[in-house]
């Protein structure tokens, strides 16, 4: 009929319909779901500051001689850096990483990167996903970021333990920045359902701070892990209000 009339009626509409659905998309935020939530208190947010500044030392070559420390330094003691490990000795799988022992917080933390937006093996990990590709305890998760999350899992459970071992009340953290905070949050549960690899330690001992995470797993995963894994997130920052329907369509149009 269109052909007849001259004009391409069902294109145009199949058109307009195309474009109503990715304009929808690119105006839903992440942020509509979160907007009645209630606010943190003063005792949830004090690790946050301090965890940050130690997520940032992962950036740093030399912790002795700091290159971009911010006012007031990082507020760790080199001397309790544990281990460090680059893209090189992660194989460019794993963002870079840091396990520290904070003896004034009694805390055990592992602290992984952000996105390095000059390394290409870093998108690669964000980008190695499909939606419903990966299950995981019930749920749905991050392809990319789960396979990252078992590679620190598999090559520090016995160091992790062993400090657990020898500091048995101290806490257990796990922290990251953007595509650090979502393999730690995966991490997270990979520990949670192989405590028995870790020692004694219980369940309420080990938190998960994850700063502007991207998406990485699905409803009801964040529901029964929330007591655990706390997500951080500034105002309308991009990447963690970002749906998972939207993130296909940047990657398709990234490629």
């Amino acid at each position: 009929m269109s052909i007849a009339c001259g004009i391409p009626i069902l294109e145009c509409v199949y058109c307009l319909g195309c474009a109503r659905w990715v304009w929808l998309k690119c105006l839903y935020t992440a942020g509509y779901e979160s907007e009645n939530w209630g606010l943190a208190t003063a005792e949830e947010f004090e690790p946050i500051p301090r965890l940050c500044r130690l997520i940032l030392a992962v950036y740093e070559d030399d912790l002795r001689n700091p290159l971009w420390a911010p006012p007031g330094g990082y507020g760790i003691d080199p001397d309790c850096v544990i281990l460090r490990k680059n893209y090189e000795e992660t194989q460019d799988q794993v963002p870079p990483y840091m396990v520290y022992l904070d003896h004034g917080n009694a805390d055990i933390i592992l602290a992984i990167r952000g996105l390095n937006l000059a390394k290409e093996s870093d998108y690669a990990v964000l980008l190695d996903n499909k939606l419903g590709q990966t299950k995981f305890d019930g749920g749905y998760v991050h392809n990319g970021l789960l396979k990252a999350a078992g590679r620190v899992f598999d090559a520090e459970w016995e160091g992790l333990r062993e400090l657990v071992e020898i500091h048995p009340t101290y806490t257990l953290t796990f922290t990251g920045h953007s595509l650090g905070a979502g393999v730690v949050a995966l991490l997270t549960m990979i520990a949670l359902q192989n405590l028995d690899k870790l020692g004694t330690i219980e369940r309420k001992r080990i938190r998960c701070y994850a700063m502007a995470p991207a998406r990485c797993v699905s409803l009801n995963l964040a529901v029964r892990y929330a007591d655990v894994i706390n997500s951080v997130v500034l105002q309308d920052d991009f990447l963690p209000r970002t749906t998972t329907a939207l993130e296909d369509v940047f990657r398709s149009l990234f490629w």
